[in-house]
Order: structure tokens, then C-alpha cells, then sequence
């Protein structure tokens, strides 16, 4: 669904808001600035969201919604959100650690993030791929949260790993 709205968002269940000003706090990461969120298709992952997406770790792992952004002091750097719900990598009860997910994030990049862009026409200077052990609003803070993120450039067919 998309919510049209000065700040536009697209999520694969409902809308969602965008980061507030300052970004997200994100522990052993960066967090992201004020966005500035780009409308677009969602109908192929619409049906995708809701079925678990094979990764090499096996966890079960779901899309939980795609955002397009401006970069904060990036002009015209769009960035592309993969956000997913792997509920294994909880810390005490999940049985998948960072080790096991890092190669699960640079499949996800490789085999979804990129077919999508490509199929959708877009471009865009970043891929975000994050797993979450539950759901969390975009930019919001959530001690209790086990997150993971990993940042790409695309090229070509590749993922090109970025150190946050």
C-alpha cells in the first residue's frame, strides 16, 4: 500500500513513517538522517511479504516492508530499505548469530533487492538489507530489539558490500 502524503511511503502491509529528524539509533551502526521518502510499486513484493524467503542460514525469514529514500545530505542519492523479520536471531532465545546472517543479508541483496530494482525500473545508490527478530517502526528505538543491517552498492548483477 501506498500512503499518499507529502512524505510518501511504501510498506508492504500499510504505511509506515519515516525516520525522524537525527535518525535512527542504531547500536554498532550508523543511523539514518532526515528522509525524504520516493513513491513507488509494490504489487511484486505485495504477494512475497507474506511468504518466507529461502536464505543460505535456513531461518525463516519474511519481508516486512521496502522504503525508497533521499540519503540525508545526499542529494539525489536514493537509497533502497529491504526490511525483514527473522525472528532466529533473537539474543537468549534465537538460535542464528550475526556470522550465519551476514551471508543470509548478501543473498537477500543479490536474489530479491536487486531483481526488484530492476524489475521496478529503479535506480539507487544503496541497498539496506535488516533483519529484526520482531517488529519494529522504521526509526524507532527498541532496546529489546536484536537488529541487523548491512549496507550494498549495486553493480550490475552484485551486491558490493559498504561498511557502515
Amino acid at each position: 500500500m501506498i500512503r499518499v502524503s507529502r512524505n510518501q511511503t511504501a510498506r508492504a502491509f500499510s504505511a509506515a513513517p519515516a525516520a525522524p529528524a537525527g535518525g535512527a539509533r542504531i547500536t554498532g551502526g550508523r543511523g539514518c538522517g532526515y528522509l525524504a521518502v520516493v513513491p513507488f510499486a509494490l504489487s511484486a513484493l505485495s504477494v512475497a511479504a507474506a511468504e518466507p524467503v529461502a536464505v543460505p542460514s535456513g531461518q525463516p525469514v519474511t519481508l516486512a516492508e521496502v522504503l525508497l529514500d533521499e540519503a540525508a545530505g545526499q542529494a539525489g542519492e536514493t537509497w533502497a530499505r529491504f526490511r525483514f523479520l527473522a525472528p532466529e536471531i533473537a539474543r537468549g532465545s534465537g538460535s542464528v548469530g550475526y556470522e550465519a546472517a551476514a551471508p543470509d543479508m548478501d543473498h537477500l541483496c543479490e536474489t530479491l533487492a536487486l531483481p526488484y530494482l530492476a524489475e521496478q525500473d529503479l535506480t539507487a545508490a544503496r541497498v539496506v538489507i535488516s533483519l529484526s527478530d520482531r517488529a519494529v517502526p522504521f526509526g524507532a528505538q527498541d532496546p529489546a530489539a536484536t537488529q541487523f543491517f548491512e549496507a550494498y552498492r549495486p553493480d550490475s548483477a552484485a551486491c558490493i558490500w559498504e561498511a557502515f
